[in-house]
């Protein structure tokens, strides 16, 4: 009997693809209720003015997919060329002092940016004029992100496929979630210009998750210093040409 029929990968295929649609439910479930569902709590869907209700919102769903995908996590040693934290000490120096440089950035750079005084006619995305709170959110937010990314490469790992493909299913699945910014007061270039850097992340992360020592750390780095550069590239541009 040919292979690819047997019984037991038939119930590797639908193991991958009952854990793609977890994770395509909780991260389209989590998108739309950070729009519908805060305003009627009496929170505003913004991580400027609703940093703390934010925060705690996507707090929530970080233990939901901590919970729903805990035995998909559990395979990360089996999948990956290095066990996960081999070296503790190591592995928590490199997440304090990713933490200090968000905090840092946060707290002293970003103030020092200079200003920019935009188009009456023209309302920028939130993230272009971030606080540093806007980073308190955005922190938790994009670790939510990552723990669904990492989800997905373990279940693609134990299909099993190559790191080529799961780069491929990765950027492409992550390019397309991004299409829900839409349901927000985002610009339409924004959302497109968030799908192709996101795709191109998404390429990316599967390497630095399976076959980087630490890769969840440099992995949510990578992730978090996008965000900061799209808040510091247009105070530099857009003010120096003022």
């Amino acid at each position: 009997m040919n292979r690819f029929f047997t019984g037991k990968i038939d119930a590797k295929q639908t193991a991958l693809l009952w854990t793609v649609a977890q994770i395509a439910a909780i991260w389209i479930v989590s998108d739309v209720g950070y729009y519908y569902l805060l305003p009627p709590l009496g929170a505003q869907p913004s991580y400027n003015d609703g940093s703390i209700a934010v925060t705690l919102y996507y707090a929530f769903w970080i233990g939901i997919a901590v919970i729903v995908f805990w035995p998909v996590y559990a395979s990360w040693p089996q999948h990956g060329r290095r066990n996960t934290f081999e070296n503790r000490l190591t592995s928590s120096l490199v997440w304090s002092l990713s933490f200090a440089g968000c905090l840092l950035f946060a707290a002293y750079v970003l103030p020092m940016l200079p200003s920019i005084t935009w188009e009456k006619s023209w309302s920028p995305p939130e993230m272009v004029v971030a606080t540093p709170w806007y980073f308190l959110p955005k922190s938790i937010d994009i670790l939510f992100q990552q723990l669904l990314i990492l989800a997905l490469v373990l279940a693609l790992a134990a299909r099993p496929y190559g790191i080529l493909r799961i780069s491929i299913y990765c950027a492409v699945g992550f390019g397309a979630v991004h299409a829900l910014l839409a349901f927000g007061d985002v610009p339409l270039g924004y959302v497109i210009r968030f799908m192709i850097s996101a795709a191109a992340f998404g390429f990316i992360f599967p390497y630095l998750l399976l076959r980087v020592p630490n890769g969840l750390a440099y992995s949510y780095v990578v992730h978090w210093v996008y965000y900061a550069l799209s808040v510091i590239l247009p105070h530099i541009f857009l003010a120096s040409s003022k």
